[in-house]
């Protein structure tokens, strides 16, 4: 952890879901997602980290697991996904700093993270936590915005754009969204202790005038056969990566689950509508069916 915390990029009181997604007319990247989870995620298992789970909307897709457990700093964007999905015992809610998970190492037995690397000024820092989090064997989904997509490289040829889709430096094209080239992102699973297994082109029919001419059930079809081309090449706009972590990690001892984000003591105790740490004495509130350990919520 450096001595500067990373800035958040923080949902709070967004209407990303509905502006974004419901009156977005983004069926076609929502349907080419399911379709890269169908078939990067395991059949089963006990315990998913969803992080950047925002409103759930990808939660629903991890039929396979016994629980879930749903991470974003915006405590109304975990509102709305506990709406929908409701407060029963399948899924945990938990609102908190990705570079601070508040978890025990080897706790979880897979995880995803679906269009929230490129909000990661630190994004070698944010993986770190991921694969300290999990368990020898795990799988890990992380999904990214390519900087070395096709638009990106005509741009560039024509010279409509000042930086190269082919150097691995990250872009920062709007305050705290970043695309990655995909040799960086392999580079940083790699350092993180991730071994890669696939890798999927994905939304390559992105583009406007096709999603308003063509009928969302072509499109998709299309999406499907062209996903596989990840494989050997990645221009998509999106690429989706499905990694083991490797090394040695203990799993997560019986009974243990939170950590202290703070003083890192895995001695979270329940008290009333919150924990609290027995190591630096720190309260952690459970605001309406939510953990939230935030360190600084504002």
């Amino acid at each position: 952890m450096t001595s500067t915390q990373p800035p958040i990029c923080d949902y709070e009181n967004s209407d990303y879901q509905t502006r974004f997604w419901e009156r977005g007319g983004r069926a076609y990247e929502d349907r080419a997602e399911a379709i890269a989870l169908q078939r990067l995620l395991p059949k089963g298992g006990e315990l998913l980290l969803e992080l950047g789970a925002g409103a759930g909307r990808n939660t629903p897709r991890y039929t396979g697991f016994r629980q879930v457990v749903l991470v974003d700093y915006s405590l109304t964007q975990l509102q709305q996904a506990l709406e929908r999905l409701g407060g029963n015992q399948h899924y945990i809610y938990v609102a908190a700093d990705i570079y601070r998970l508040p978890f025990v190492e080897g706790l979880f037995d897979a995880a995803t993270m679906i269009r929230t690397l490129h909000h990661m000024a630190e994004p070698q820092l944010a993986l770190d936590q991921v694969r300290r989090t999990l368990q020898t064997g795990a799988i890990f989904i992380l999904e990214f915005a390519n900087k070395q997509n096709l638009k990106a490289i005509l741009r560039y040829a024509f010279k409509k754009q000042s930086w190269s889709p082919y150097s691995q430096e990250s872009v920062e094209f709007e305050k705290l969204n970043y695309n990655f080239h995909p040799k960086a992102v392999r580079a940083w699973l790699n350092k993180a202790g991730f071994a890669l297994q696939e890798e999927l082109a994905v939304s390559y029919l992105r583009l406007g005038v096709l999603k308003q001419k063509l009928p969302i059930d072509l499109l998709t079809k299309l999406e499907a056969r062209l996903q596989s081309t990840g494989r050997w090449c990645q221009f998509s706009p999106s690429v989706f990566t499905r990694t083991q972590a490797v090394g040695e990690t203990p799993r997560a001892q019986a009974g243990t689950f939170f950590k202290c984000p703070v003083c890192e003591s895995k001695s979270v105790e329940p008290y009333g509508a919150m924990l609290i740490c027995t190591g630096c004495s720190r309260e952690w509130p459970i605001r309406k069916g939510i953990f939230d350990f935030r360190i600084d919520p504002g």
